[in-house]
């Protein structure tokens, strides 16, 4: 089996991303009967290991190019409660990126009812694994994740975007 190094070798986006269906396993189920919030982040983070393969940045990219991505902030809204059994799946949205940063936003849905559970939005660095220091995509990588960009520049924004943490105002 070839592994994609090349962006050209990837195969052509769709917008957004939509991730393998996940099950939420037994030891991530907390005191209250439902997915502790830890565990979000985990199925979220699978689905952008996903997502990175289309980018030409996954496992293969790190090998062979020494670069990865690091997470640098995450804001995460649970929605509503899943439960052992449920099947999920994540939505990515590219929001935007520069030489160095990628602007992601996550929708975490029930996979068989649609309903939506929890979203992440997350700025990651791209880093120079050699170095560990923060260091820009190289050429071909930037030209893949511009076009993806643009692709999903397309589709309807969900909401949620660019949301704080803040008490309401009275």
């Amino acid at each position: 089996m070839k592994i994609a190094t090349a962006a050209r070798d990837i195969k052509p986006p769709i917008a957004p991303f939509v991730s393998s269906v996940m099950q939420i396993e037994p030891q991530w189920i907390d005191y209250n009967g439902h997915l502790n919030m830890a565990y979000y982040n985990v199925m979220m983070d699978r689905a952008i290991d996903e997502f990175w393969l289309q980018l030409g940045i996954g496992p293969a990219y790190k090998k062979e190019r020494h670069g990865s991505t690091f997470t640098a902030e995450c804001h995460v809204r649970y929605l509503r409660e899943v439960h052992l059994g449920d099947p999920v799946q994540v939505t990515v949205y590219l929001l935007g990126a520069d030489e160095k940063r990628l602007h992601t936003f996550e929708e975490l849905r029930h996979a068989g009812e649609g309903w939506l559970s929890a979203t992440s939005e997350n700025i990651s660095l791209h880093i120079d694994m050699t170095a560990r220091k923060v260091a820009p995509f190289p050429a071909d990588i930037r030209a893949r994740i511009a076009e993806i960009v643009n692709i999903h520049a397309a589709t309807p924004r969900p909401e949620g975007i660019g949301r704080k943490v803040a008490m309401p105002s009275k």
